[in-house]
């Protein structure tokens, strides 16, 4: 009797898991909960969100983030054309606020997440300056800037040295980059004598040298928002990536490559 008892055991414990196997192998989605989000974010949270991305993957490892790097004016472009993204990552609030504007953020998802600094630098052995003004010394010939209409680097850039009166004066030692990165780069190579950066950027890089900090009230707040986007194909997962960003695991890696936290 009691040989029969296990035998209709091992049989019923079979058939179970034959019915899930099955149960599998026809709902598939169900079974592997594969998602995929689109992050587009400017390109000076590069290094940051590239360690994030490890960190956040280790612990949902069936989600698949893919970043979207470039300018923030670019992106916004992009967004508005109708790109399938997910989330987006502004250095500024311009670009955020024309989505908004266009109906095109998912409501009550937006936040501002984090502040930068911004610094001159030049080239590791290039010219000593300790002041913005000495940037119309004839011994300073090319200036690298983010080209303002695109670029919030750029932008903010254009607003200080506007209220310093050298905008008009510099104009013609401009050479405009099409990101934060390109301006950084153009610094490194010495095919310019100095850029106007963030602090973040002037981190990454062992070839530059930071010679002056702006003064915060010399330009517009460096804030960067985030916000799920309206047509995201997965606004749950998408606002889980956004609650991550915003949390305590998150904000330790960006404040390790120099970002500050928005209050």
């Amino acid at each position: 009797m009691e040989r029969k008892r296990i035998f209709n055991l091992i049989i019923v414990a079979i058939a179970a898991l034959g019915l899930l196997i099955s149960w599998s192998l026809f709902h598939p989605v169900a079974a592997q909960q594969r998602t995929s989000l689109t992050v587009s974010a400017a390109i000076s949270l590069s290094q940051a969100l590239g360690e994030i991305k490890t960190v956040y993957q280790s612990s949902n490892p069936n989600v698949t983030v893919t970043y979207n790097f470039g300018a923030s004016g670019a992106l916004e472009q992009q967004i508005q054309q109708g790109a399938p993204v997910d989330v987006f990552f502004s250095a500024a609030t311009k670009q955020m606020d024309a989505l908004q504007q266009a109906n095109l953020l998912l409501n009550e998802t937006r936040r501002n997440l984090l502040t930068n600094r911004l610094v001159l630098i030049t080239p590791k052995n290039g010219v000593a300056v300790s002041d913005f003004k000495q940037l119309t010394d004839a011994k300073i010939k090319k200036i690298a800037i983010g080209e303002p209409k695109s670029v919030p680097v750029g932008q903010y850039a254009q607003e200080m040295l506007t209220k310093l009166g050298l905008w008009p004066q510099l104009q013609p030692k401009l050479v405009l980059g099409n990101n934060v990165r390109q301006v950084l780069t153009f610094v490194e190579s010495g095919n310019v004598d100095a850029g106007i950066v963030y602090t973040t950027d002037a981190k990454a890089s062992d070839k530059v040298t930071v010679r002056v900090t702006a003064a915060e009230n010399l330009h517009s707040p460096i804030v960067y928002p985030l916000a799920v986007i309206g047509n995201s194909r997965n606004p749950a997962a998408a606002k889980a990536f956004v609650d991550f960003l915003a949390g305590d695991r998150a904000k330790i890696v960006f404040q390790k490559y120099g970002f500050g936290i928005a209050r």
